[in-house]
């Protein structure tokens, strides 16, 4: 067994009084403050309920206290990871990344022409796609209040705006009554529901129901209000209008286009159940704007390994032993299928799944064991992407980006928000969850392409089969060393809780550590509360 050994830095033995003295000349509030904490003289950000404090550490913390930097290894090139590496790094620390999959990024999987896979079943695929089109198997948007962004600019992604929704997109609920051929455009849905529900509290108010909550002038001011959000007639009734789109939209020369046929009636409009889809639009985490870096999602972690430095991110190595030792820590992993090695190191922040974790051998006892339990078990999800030769949902259906939603096992299909006006394009084709994801991932590669085109014909016809060249499927569950697509973590539980503190010299860090699960802002901050924490640790040693 080969070892790389990193000795310790020098320690003070200064009173705490005299180390503070020595910290607060010339240092920031906010080092101050970390070291403060981490010395149980102030409280740290982490331990505040709800506090959003970052104060990252700075090279200069170590200048003006006479310390030498720490050797840090990062397990996993995800987010989290390469979030800690790279905050840990511009403080001057030594960081070490250990990936053990081919390429950065975990769950931000970016798939381009190919590029290949194999699940843990031994099955490989690899994408025959065109030039400069891709799929984001993974993550694929970013809201603009995200820290993700803050990345973005930092580090120089270059990126452009996802279209996460889009009023000519479509609708199809077969369970509710919807045939092939006859989606409901978005637009068209929500004038109904929006036109129905105001015409229903429109007349609510001349039944006296809202006597008790409202003076006659609120009532006006609703129904005013009303009448505009649904489009109602002056009488408050609904009978459709050009919020609902037109089958030949107005042109010049009096031709004033042709209105879609009016709507069902509010019974059917309920019971197409399309109102479910709506909230989507406001709800905190996917409303407009969002964003995506410019040729693909995995753009962000490619700059991240150029800002860490591509020495000191080795891929192809995965863990299988970390524990904390007197000195530290000891991290044994596998480079390229070689012999096992280890290094040994100050600290360790693990951002890896908790269900990877628990098959290493460590040292950090039971309680952290059942703790990373609760987050062990992945989420299955599963995408398609589908190219085409032509890009007939713009020629044909006009529908430049955005989501259709069915209630089929295709779940969402995503139009792309790239490479408008071009010849060819990919749409995802499925992006499913549960049930169905299980379903998809247990059919052959092929299997899963047919059975999503079948289901897509029915919304957007003979094109969806016969322009179709390649596909590329992914099931989150069966990708090696992830194995899942995201936990639901409990954020109140105890064993959250003593995963928050870490054990030893070892730290926990990815999107199931945060309150935003799923999502690469909730991974980076995690990270960055790991690294605050670590560091206030060294500040304070």
């Amino acid at each position: 067994m080969v070892t790389d050994t990193v000795t310790d830095g020098t320690s003070s033995g200064v009173s705490r009084r005299n180390f503070l003295q020595a910290v607060g000349v010339g240092s920031s509030a906010g080092v101050m403050f970390a070291t403060m904490g981490a010395m149980g003289l102030a409280p740290t950000a982490a331990a505040q309920p709800g506090a959003a404090a970052w104060v990252p550490p700075r090279s200069g913390d170590f200048t003006l206290t006479g310390r030498s930097a720490k050797k840090v290894v990062v397990v996993g090139a995800g987010p989290a990871g390469l979030a800690s590496a790279y905050e840990l790094q511009k403080a001057g620390y030594r960081v070490t990344v250990l990936e053990a999959r081919h390429r950065p990024g975990g769950r931000t999987l970016t798939i381009r022409d190919g590029d290949s896979e194999t699940d843990i079943d031994g099955v490989t695929q690899t994408a025959r796609f065109g030039d400069g089109i891709y799929m984001n198997a993974g993550a694929g948007r970013i809201a603009q209040w995200m820290v993700t962004m803050d990345y973005l600019r930092e580090l120089g992604v270059p990126y452009e705006v996802f279209s996460n929704a889009n009023a000519d997109a479509y609708l199809y609920n077969e369970k509710a009554g919807a045939t092939p051929g006859n989606p409901v455009r978005y637009r068209t849905a929500k004038a109904d529901v929006f036109g129905y529900t105001s015409e229903l509290l429109h007349h609510a108010t001349d039944q006296g129901a809202l006597d008790q909550r409202l003076t006659a002038e609120d009532k006006e001011n609703l129904r005013q209000f009303l009448r505009s959000w649904g489009s109602l007639k002056s009488d408050g009734t609904y009978s459709g209008g050009d919020n609902r789109g037109f089958s030949t939209y107005p042109s010049a020369w009096n031709e004033h286009g042709t209105p879609l046929p009016g709507p069902g009636t509010v019974s059917e409009v309920l019971a197409s159940k399309v109102g479910q889809y709506f909230p989507f639009e406001i709800n905190w985490e996917q409303s407009m704007l969002m964003f995506q870096p410019k040729g693909g999602m995995d753009t962000t972690y490619q700059y991240f390994v150029r800002a860490i430095g591509k020495q000191n991110v080795h891929f192809g190595s995965p863990v299988t032993a970390v524990e904390n030792t007197s000195r530290g820590v000891r991290v044994t992993y596998t480079p390229g299928h070689g012999r096992p090695r280890q290094i040994e190191a100050d600290f360790a922040i693990v951002a890896a799944p908790a269900g990877l974790m628990r098959r290493w051998e460590t040292n950090w006892g039971p309680d952290v064991d059942g703790a990373l339990g609760e987050f062990s078990v992945g989420s299955p999800a599963g995408k398609i992407g589908l190219q085409y030769r032509s890009r007939f949902w713009e020629d044909d259906h006009r529908i430049f980006g955005g989501i259709t939603e069915t209630d089929m096992d295709l779940a969402h299909v995503w139009y792309p928000s790239y490479g408008y006006g071009e010849r060819k394009g990919l749409v995802v084709g499925y992006y499913n969850t549960g049930a169905n994801a299980r379903a998809y991932a247990d059919l052959t590669p092929r299997q899963r392409e047919r059975r999503a085109v079948e289901q897509g014909v029915k919304i957007h016809g003979e094109k969806y089969r016969t322009e179709l060249e390649s596909s590329f499927s992914i099931a989150w569950h069966k990708v090696p060393y992830i194995e899942g697509a995201w936990a639901y973590p409990n954020t109140e539980s105890s064993g959250f809780k003593l995963l928050q503190q870490g054990t030893g010299n070892v730290y926990f860090a990815g999107d199931w550590m945060s309150e935003v699960s799923a999502w690469q802002h909730g991974a980076f901050w995690s990270a960055r509360y790991a690294v605050q924490a670590l560091h206030a640790r060294v500040m304070a040693s």
